[in-house]
């Protein structure tokens, strides 16, 4: 099966999501980044988006809570090609009342080839790649719909 190859511009559009335990944490990865992320169109869930807008002072894409829809949300944009990174500092060690949501845009982003940090370590590294900041020719989102595809039809 070939891969065909999706084009992402130099302007990305980032998803950022935090558990409440999670939440200080994301505030202070998006300060320290603040300049990159200006130079990006962001969205998030509701109750952080709300947290990083008042912190970063520009506007963010506020879509609902995590346990209202937000990371459905978050995942159906992945779907139609409108994220192209996510920045989701989660916690694995607290129960979730949504932890299905969770796991399914985990699923849903590594199907589509979306990269995604779970971790500060990992998101220093995203958000410092070159290829933040240039265009890039993502590959695999095709390859990982026909594969979903044939498992669920």
């Amino acid at each position: 099966m070939s891969s065909k190859r999706i084009p992402l511009s130099a302007r990305k559009t980032i998803a950022l999501i935090a558990h409440d335990n999670k939440k200080q944490d994301l505030l202070d990865w998006a300060r320290f980044n603040r300049d990159t992320l200006a130079a990006h169109k962001l969205v998030a869930t509701g109750t952080t988006g709300g947290l990083l807008e008042a912190e970063l002072g520009f506007r963010i894409q506020k879509l609902r809570s995590g346990p209202l829809g937000g990371d459905q949300q978050i995942g159906a944009k992945i779907v139609e090609g409108q994220i192209d990174s996510v920045i989701f500092f989660w916690d694995p060690l607290e129960p979730h009342p949504h932890d299905v949501d969770v796991k399914a845009l985990l699923r849903i982003a590594v199907v589509y080839n979306v990269p995604i940090a779970c971790n500060r370590s990992t998101a220093d590294f995203v958000i410092s790649s070159p290829l933040m900041s240039e265009s890039y020719e993502q590959q695999g989102k095709e390859a990982g719909l026909a594969q979903a595809q044939a498992l669920g039809d």
